[in-house]
């Protein structure tokens, strides 16, 4: 799990800001790979998780993130009883940033990892989206402290936190029909069930499922009996309850307008436009050594997936959900390891959130690669939402080594179709102005003019 360096360092390693509440260990980075120390507090959680075939098998079912074992007491704290190495993820997301599909796949995953470990006699404790990151097209559990033994006579301890992880903001994205990612940075420990309860439509009252994880559990959050007076438990009880939320996360179908979608087979330039471009795209990275990219404003991941085919790990963003979401379908179903979809406004981007602002880093902290695609993007950037070419320059040498990017003028019928409902003030919107804002920051190695358009391709290095 690769997090980024920001915690003060002690002695050889620095502890990861957002590995402060579990007694049970802490994740930490020394020698450029993170780490998680095991605490002697939880050594018999982590003797049963991996001597009783529980770790294996999640390992196997790719529910669990490997690890090997270091024999090394590399903190130096009294606490420390074991060191764990596991393998190395990418990129660090959060909820907020994928969309409705990937959400509903980690919940399903996190559902699944509990019905094995009960297999096993033991249970996870903790049930957040925080838990889960996506690696090698996948989500997975990353929380290997997250194991107890289970206690039959015990109710899961972890639901509450699930439903309002993922039970209820797929709830209200599937009701609702609207973009909801945003809500979860205001609610970090979960979306309420009392502002659930109060969201849901009318038409949702004739959901079983609703009357029992929404509103049944705002009347027992309201009750003034006690826990064991509310529920009496077993196992069996508990594989019911697993397998009702997980019947109806399955169904979840959200179908919502595109914005952008089919924007390259409905664009007014032509599918001869596509082609021209993709020709040039594939010229312009033939040379470039790079193992990373991040494609802003990606559509449903046309170039992305290019990028994918030369073993690149892309990062695919774009403000729609849907495009987002229809890309997360694509390389999913067609087994594409390599391309993460997010969903990201670059205007508007995760911010840093939690304790002290260092809990959940914001989105460029997290997010390092070696190219920025930004095809198609300027004009929205500019004309779109008034941010000046000389920013946007200084934004882009911020977070690009390389940098594929695509100049429209105003010429082109896409920015005349957005000036049309706009007052024109974009005197510095012109390929020289752009040139010359770019220029302090980056050197252009290649450009080329998309035949049959005026359209420009560059691919610039950051000086």
């Amino acid at each position: 799990m690769i997090f980024p360096r920001t915690t003060k360092s002690m002695g050889n390693y620095t502890r990861h800001p957002a590995s402060f509440k579990d007694p049970s260990g802490f994740v930490f980075e020394t020698n450029s790979k993170i780490y998680r120390q095991v605490n002697k507090v939880y050594k018999a959680e982590y003797d049963l998780l991996m001597s009783s075939g529980l770790y294996q098998e999640l390992v196997q079912q790719q529910l669990l993130i490997p690890h090997v074992e270091i024999e090394e007491n590399l903190t130096g704290t009294d606490e420390y009883y074991k060191t764990i190495l596991p393998d190395q993820i990418n990129f660090i997301t959060y909820a907020y940033e994928w969309c409705f599909e990937e959400l509903k796949d980690a919940a399903l995953a996190t559902l699944q990892t509990l019905r094995v470990s009960l297999d096993y006699g033991m249970i996870i404790k903790d049930a957040t989206p925080y838990n889960i990151q996506f690696h090698k097209g996948k989500p997975i559990f990353i929380d290997t402290l997250s194991f107890e033994k289970y206690d039959p006579l015990q109710p899961w301890v972890a639901y509450r936190q699930f439903c309002q992880h993922f039970l209820f903001p797929l709830y209200l994205e599937y009701y609702l029909k609207a973009d909801l990612q945003k809500t979860m940075t205001t609610y970090m420990e979960g979306v309420p069930v009392e502002i659930v309860s109060k969201m849901l439509p009318l038409k949702s009252n004739l959901s079983l499922g609703v009357w029992l994880h929404v509103y049944t559990q705002n009347t027992f959050r309201n009750s003034t009996k006690t826990k064991a007076e509310q529920i009496k438990f077993n196992k069996k009880k508990l594989l019911s309850l697993v397998s009702h939320l997980e019947s109806i996360i399955k169904k979840f179908v959200v179908r919502k307008a595109t914005i952008w979608g089919n924007y390259y087979e409905e664009t007014i330039l032509g599918n001869e436009y596509l082609a021209n471009k993709e020709k040039l795209f594939g010229e312009f990275c033939k040379n470039l050594t790079i193992t990373s990219a991040l494609d802003i404003g990606a559509n449903e991941g046309y170039f992305a997936k290019l990028l994918a085919a030369r073993n690149v790990q892309v990062i695919a963003t774009d403000t729609d959900s849907r495009t987002i979401g229809n890309l997360y379908q694509f390389v999913k179903k067609n087994g594409i390891t390599n391309v993460l979809p997010l969903i990201l406004d670059v205007t508007n981007p995760s911010p840093a959130l939690g304790f002290n602002n260092k809990e959940r880093l914001a989105f460029h902290q997290r997010i390092k690669t070696e190219l920025v695609v930004a095809l198609a993007l300027l004009h929205h950037l500019v004309i779109g939402k008034n941010i000046s070419l000389q920013i946007i320059a200084g934004y882009f040498a911020e977070i690009s080594e390389y940098l594929l990017i695509e100049f429209v003028p105003r010429e082109d019928q896409k920015v005349q179709q957005m000036l049309a409902s706009r007052r024109d003030v974009f005197e510095d919107y012109t390929i020289d102005k752009f040139e010359y804002y770019f220029r302090p920051y980056f050197i252009v190695r290649k450009k080329e003019t998309i035949q049959g358009t005026r359209r420009t391709l560059y691919l610039m290095e950051r000086k």
